[in-house]
């Protein structure tokens, strides 16, 4: 189970660095477009077109800030600890879908099984936690009952 943890911690790490890259490169692309941009006679769209790309600056640059952040999030998460009860790092198994405590990454993907990556402050985590193996928990109307934690 360790190494099924540190296989989706990866995958997750991976998902981080795609979005910080992806993030930046459309910042660039902003960036770039800002200093091609020359004043016209038109000076209301020069200032209009300003405006804009000031905002697709700040929206990228956020964007980067949040991914960044959930990069030292996950940074932090232990992959060779043991959980007993649910909590962040927890790799949980129930008889309804797999589901690795860490980031909000969707669908990941480890040995054709389908594993959730959820963050801890997602509505089904909070569901979770705390809770051990054998114990149950519903969510949207589903009952789930923990197989495995680890």
């Amino acid at each position: 189970m360790q190494n099924l943890k540190q296989q989706l911690h990866n995958l997750c790490l991976a998902y981080i660095e795609q979005r910080i890259a992806t993030a930046q490169e459309a910042l660039d692309m902003v960036n770039s477009s800002a200093n091609e941009e020359t004043k016209s006679s038109a000076g209301d769209k020069y200032e209009t077109t300003r405006e804009m790309i000031q905002q697709e600056i700040e929206k990228h640059s956020a964007a980067i800030a949040e991914a960044v952040k959930q990069k030292q999030l996950l940074q932090q998460i232990s992959t060779v600890r043991r959980h007993e009860k649910i909590q962040t790092g927890s790799l949980v198994i129930t008889d309804k879908n797999n589901f690795y405590i860490a980031i909000s990454a969707g669908a990941l993907m480890v040995g054709g099984k389908k594993y959730l990556a959820i963050s801890p402050s997602s509505p089904i985590a909070i569901q979770m936690i705390d809770k051990h193996t054998g114990d149950s928990f519903a969510f949207n109307n589903i009952t789930h009952v923990i197989k495995q934690v680890g």
